[in-house]
């Protein structure tokens, strides 16, 4: 079982000032103690449906950037990505320059998008869900073909490129990996089967079970092998959570099919709850699944 550190938040003691500092550490103190992947939100405000929309966020990829360059071994991505924000072949572009880098160390994140206050507040269009769909598919045509050897063109319904120019390649090989967020059992996880090399399912070992199960008939579906696709699953562990119990979670959701689990930072000092809850819990990890 594999450790990925989600950071939704970064209100931490010292103001902005700080958070360049203690965001470093973050990732610093992650990789030290075994951290796979450290992912951040692609949000412009804070989701006020749990902490007040003025509260400090980062834009994503500049945040992944910046740790990046702090570390040697951790992985990146957005958890995930909104197909809205960023033009494709501009996205596509960002994560071959942050795996480049990186060495080979970015991994692309994306999803149907969701907050629309946001997208109100920065003037930036936010189409219906149906069309955020179409648009999520094309996108991931153009992010393989821009990471392909075909250069020529894109013809889709909402995005036509004259050329899918991609230079430098990425380092990755055959090109970063990929994770679709969200567990929508129609639309979503039909192109995971399609397209991923992973999920992120949030919810209890009941619901990953579900979901999984969904996902390997997508598969069947498609021609594709579920054993090709990562299930990764977003948990919620309590600060203070103590060795056993988290393990006994962990060997749960691996029963059904769990490969990665991510866990989320909110505390204000994330270092230290890296090396007292996490420490421990990393080595007895590779033994679960």
């Amino acid at each position: 079982m594999q450790l990925d550190i989600h950071v939704p938040r970064f209100t931490w003691p010292g103001g902005p000032e700080a958070i360049g500092p203690t965001f470093a550490s973050l990732a610093q103190t992650a990789e030290a103690v075994g951290v796979r992947t450290l992912s951040v939100m692609d949000h412009w405000f804070q989701m006020d449906m749990m902490w007040p929309a003025e509260e400090p966020m980062l834009e994503g990829y500049t945040a992944l950037s910046f740790a990046a360059a702090k570390t040697e071994r951790l992985r990146f991505r957005l958890l995930v990505g909104g197909v809205t924000y960023r033009h494709p072949g501009l996205l596509a572009k960002t994560i071959t320059t942050l795996d480049v880098l990186s060495g080979g160390r970015a991994e692309l994140g994306l999803g149907a998008a969701w907050y629309e206050r946001e997208h109100r507040g920065l003037g930036v269009p936010f189409p219906p869900l149906s069309e955020r769909y179409e648009r999520l598919k094309e996108t991931l045509q153009i992010c393989f073909q821009m990471w392909s050897d075909d250069n020529g063109p894109y013809q889709g319904r909402h995005y036509q490129l004259a050329e899918t120019l991609c230079s430098p390649r990425p380092v990755s090989t055959p090109r970063p990996r990929v994770l679709i967020g969200g567990g929508g059992e129609r639309k979503t996880l039909r192109l995971v089967a399609q397209y991923a090399d992973a999920c992120n399912i949030i919810g209890d070992v009941a619901t990953v079970a579900r979901k999984v199960e969904v996902l390997r008939r997508h598969c069947d579906d498609v021609g594709r092998d579920p054993g090709e696709i990562e299930v990764t699953a977003l948990i919620g562990v309590a600060e203070d959570a103590d060795r056993d119990t988290i393990l006994r979670e962990v060997e749960a959701l691996a029963a059904v099919g769990t490969q990665a689990i991510v866990v989320r930072s909110t505390g204000p000092e994330p270092s230290k709850w890296l090396e007292e809850t996490w420490g421990p819990v990393v080595p007895a990890l590779a033994g679960v699944g």
